[in-house]
């Protein structure tokens, strides 16, 4: 930079602020930061980068600038806001709260930095923005209700009937008996990718499943859901397995050109939205599934064990969880007096 700009350097920690208010943008700060002050191996810069970058698109779709003066501590909180409640094409939260933290920390140590060389019009934005709090806390309230689960596995039986519908037209048994998978057992959609066939017990209707760590989990499956993976293996499944010759249950069309024949858990979301958008349910994704099941099971058994043993938590806190009334639960039972 030089003299005609905002900052000039003399050299570090030396600086020239400029009053010309038009080139005093969070953008040339932001060059400025990286260029003197930020010391960290290249993998964290680009990180720091990106969470930064974030910060000034939104500035600039919020405010229409990114001129230093208009960073006040509302934007700051506004931005938090919008990290905590944006969604994903899936209808999930685009950031966990450990990921708005680590955004927010980088976010209060660059503006920290520039306070220290010219201060805001109202102090440091970021000073009084606190972190998330970090827990265990489950989604619960984002379960799949009785209603949407039988919606979603009525539709999923129709696909069969109507030889499949729009997107999802191929595949019909597989794609029925992974939405059945996901709802009768609580899996993970990672777990419903890992199947392998020889890894079913049909007579005890058991699936196990090595999951993260090596660890091997066991989910029992009701009557319906195995016997959708019964028909998909008796009707569907023998096309693909002449060319992928994959272990895997679930395995991608053999007009595939590339892979191993095991699906990847981005295609179960495909199949799981693609339901959704069809039968105009909102907001769930197939992680509700799961939720949808711990709360079934505490609600028939009240036994933490038992929602800890199908969806193999490996902390039973996690499990107790289910314990908690939902805000829908909280309004059936105030209607219901």
């Amino acid at each position: 930079m030089n003299n005609n700009e905002i900052i000039s350097i003399n050299k570090r920690d030396n600086f020239l602020v400029s009053k010309s208010e038009e080139k005093d943008l969070i953008s040339v700060w932001f060059d400025l930061y990286f260029e003197v002050e930020v010391t960290t191996v290249k993998k964290s810069i680009e990180v720091q980068k990106r969470d930064l970058k974030l910060f000034i698109k939104f500035m600039i779709d919020e405010k229409g600038s990114d001129l230093r003066k208009i960073w006040t501590p509302k934007l700051s909180q506004d931005f938090k806001h919008y990290l905590s409640t944006l969604l994903d094409s899936y209808g999930s939260r685009r950031w966990g709260d450990k990921t708005v933290n680590r955004i927010l920390a980088h976010l209060k140590t660059f503006a920290k930095w520039i306070n220290k060389i010219a201060e805001f019009p109202l102090g440091n934005p970021m000073e009084k923005i606190k972190n998330k709090p970090l827990g265990n806390n489950l989604e619960i309230d984002r379960a799949i209700t009785k209603t949407e689960r039988e919606i979603i596995l009525e539709f999923a039986d129709l696909l069969i009937q109507n030889n499949g519908k729009k997107s999802i037209k191929t595949r019909c048994y597989r794609n029925r008996a992974i939405l059945y998978t996901l709802i009768e057992t609580g899996m993970r959609r990672e777990a419903v990718t890992q199947i392998n066939i020889d890894n079913i017990d049909f007579n005890s209707s058991v699936i196990s499943v090595v999951e993260k760590g090596g660890i091997t989990q066991p989910y029992s499956i009701s009557s319906l859901g195995l016997n959708t993976i019964k028909d998909y293996i008796d009707k569907e499944r023998e096309s693909d397995f002449e060319k992928w010759k994959s272990p895997a249950l679930f395995l991608s069309s053999n007009s595939i050109a590339k892979g191993n024949g095991r699906l990847a858990p981005q295609m179960i979301n495909v199949i799981w939205n693609k339901v959704c958008e069809s039968t105009n349910i909102k907001n769930r994704t197939p992680h509700s599934a799961r939720h949808a099941m711990g709360l079934y099971i505490m609600e028939k058994t009240g036994n933490v064990a038992a929602v800890q043993k199908q969806l193999g938590h490996k902390n039973p806190m996690m499990s107790m969880q289910y314990l908690r009334v939902t805000n829908k639960d909280m309004k059936d039972i105030l209607d219901g007096r």
